[in-house]
């Protein structure tokens, strides 16, 4: 399992459009990929789960990848929110 902690940058947090290119980066990949925001963990393959977090500027989300490209799906996603400028 990986994980790392990110605080969202953009002024429209992760709305419908990152929330969009979010979820394409993570189903590319085979492992498991969880967002969580506060108590609340959702799949960061599914849209409407991730539409759901309701997810703000300055919060802190975790990406939570686990299977057998693991590490590659972290990364990917870590570059996808500093390539369009979602999260640091």
């Amino acid at each position: 399992m990986e994980q790392k902690t990110f605080t969202v940058t953009a002024d429209t947090g992760i709305h419908a459009r990152p929330a969009t290119l979010l979820v394409q980066a993570a189903s590319k990949f085979d492992s498991e990929v969880s967002l969580q925001f506060k108590d609340k963990k959702v799949n960061l393959k599914s849209i409407m789960g991730v539409m759901s977090l309701g997810v703000g500027k300055g919060a802190e989300i975790t990406i939570i990848t686990e299977g057998s490209d693991e590490q590659d799906a972290l990364n990917s996603l870590e570059e996808t929110l500093k390539n369009e400028g979602l999260a640091e």
